[in-house]
C-alpha cells in the first residue's frame, strides 16, 4: 500500500435561520468569514421552496469562492432546532409547522454533512468560541428577540436534554392565565419580554391612560422605537421597559438560583435596549436571586453582532459533525 497524503478540508458553511432573515457564510478553520449572503426567510411560506432556495444560494456562494468540494460540512442554527433529531420541531414563530427534517433535506441537496442546532444553543457556541463566554465552563446564554430562548453550559458542556431542545426559557409560565403565547400556552415569559410582548405592554399602557406619549406617534411600534422614545425622556416608554426588565430579572434570578452559573449572557435585539431595560433588570435580579449567590453571578450583554455570532456558532456546529460527502 503506497502512502498518499490526505488533504483536509478547512472550510465549513454556517447558516443562521431567524424569523426575518436567513444568513449564510463560508467560515475557515480559524473562524474567519470568507464570504456571506442573506435573504428574507418570510418570503418562503413553503419549507420545500425555502430549502431549495437556501441550498442554491449556498452552492452559488461556494462555487464563487473555491467550489463546493472545498466545504467540509454545514451547520444550521434555527429556532426550535434539535441537534438530536437534526430537525426543526414545531417552531412557534417560523412560517412552517410540524417536524421539519431540515438537516436531511439539505444533505440530500448539497451532498455534504449537515448538523442542526437550536438557535440559542448555537449562539452559546458562538459566545464560548468567539465572545463573552470565552474561557467559561458554567454559563447561561439567553436570547431575547422575536422569541426568548436559552442554553446552559455546565462544566464546559451544553445541556441539550432528551430531545435536544432543552432551554426553552421563553415558555416558562410567569403569569398564570396570562397573555396567549405563540406556543399555545398562556402567561409565558416570551409573551411579555420578547419583541411582540414588549409592544403589547406598550399598547396596554397607552390604552389604560390618556397620558401623552411619543409612542402614540410612532409609525411602527417596536422595541427599537420604544427605546428611542425612552432616550427622549418619555415616561410611558420608560415604564414599558421597567415592567419588562422587572419581570425578566425575576425569571433570570430563578434560572441562576437553579444553575449557579458564572455568568448570564444576554443576546438578541431586545438586549440592546440599554439602561432602560438593564437597570430594572439588575435591580430585580439582585432582589430575587438566592442570597448566597447575590453579587456572584454576572449579567452581561453580548458585544458581538448577532448574525455574525450565530453563523460563527453554526460553523462550530459544522466542525463537530462527522464528515460525509457524496462527492468522495
Amino acid at each position: 500500500m503506497e502512502y498518499e497524503e490526505t488533504e483536509l478540508k478547512t472550510r465549513v458553511m454556517g447558516i443562521d435561520i431567524s424569523n426575518d432573515r436567513t444568513s449564510y457564510a463560508i467560515v475557515d478553520i480559524r473562524g474567519n468569514i470568507i464570504a456571506d449572503g442573506s435573504f428574507d426567510t418570510s418570503a418562503f411560506p413553503n419549507v420545500n421552496g425555502y430549502v431549495e432556495h437556501l441550498c442554491n444560494a449556498i452552492v452559488q456562494l461556494a462555487e464563487a469562492n473555491g467550489g463546493l468540494l472545498s466545504i467540509r460540512s454545514a451547520g444550521v442554527s434555527a429556532p426550535s432546532g434539535s441537534s438530536v433529531a437534526n430537525s426543526i420541531i414545531n417552531p412557534p414563530n417560523l412560517p412552517w409547522k410540524g417536524v421539519i427534517p431540515i438537516g436531511a433535506m439539505m444533505r440530500d441537496q448539497l451532498g455534504i454533512a449537515v448538523a442542526v442546532g437550536n438557535d440559542a444553543h448555537v449562539a452559546a457556541l458562538g459566545e464560548k468560541s468567539f465572545g463573552s463566554a470565552h474561557g467559561m465552563k458554567d454559563f447561561i446564554l439567553v436570547t431575547i428577540g422575536e422569541g426568548v430562548g436559552s442554553c446552559v453550559f455546565s462544566d464546559g458542556h451544553q445541556h441539550l436534554g432528551t430531545d435536544g431542545i432543552a432551554g426553552e426559557f421563553g415558555h416558562v409560565c410567569m403569569v398564570d392565565g396570562g397573555r396567549p403565547c405563540g406556543c399555545g400556552l398562556h402567561g409565558c415569559l416570551e409573551a411579555y419580554c420578547a419583541a411582540q410582548g414588549i409592544v403589547t405592554t406598550a399598547k396596554e399602557l397607552m390604552a389604560a391612560s390618556s397620558e401623552p406619549s411619543l409612542m402614540r406617534q410612532a409609525e411602527v411600534l417596536s422595541p427599537k422605537a420604544i427605546k428611542e422614545c425612552c432616550d427622549q425622556g418619555d415616561a410611558m416608554a420608560i415604564e414599558v421597559f421597567r415592567k419588562t426588565g422587572h419581570l425578566l430579572g425575576i425569571a433570570l434570578a430563578g434560572y441562576a438560583t437553579i444553575i449557579n452559573p458564572e455568568a448570564i449572557i444576554l443576546t438578541g435585539g431586545v438586549s440592546k435596549a440599554g439602561r432602560w431595560l438593564m437597570e430594572p433588570l439588575y435591580e430585580s435580579f439582585d432582589e430575587h436571586i438566592f442570597r448566597t449567590m447575590r453579587g456572584k453571578v454576572k449579567v452581561l450583554v453580548s458585544k458581538l453582532n448577532n448574525h455574525e455570532r450565530d453563523v460563527l456558532g453554526a460553523s462550530v456546529l459544522a466542525w463537530q459533525v462527522k464528515e460525509y460527502s457524496l462527492f468522495l
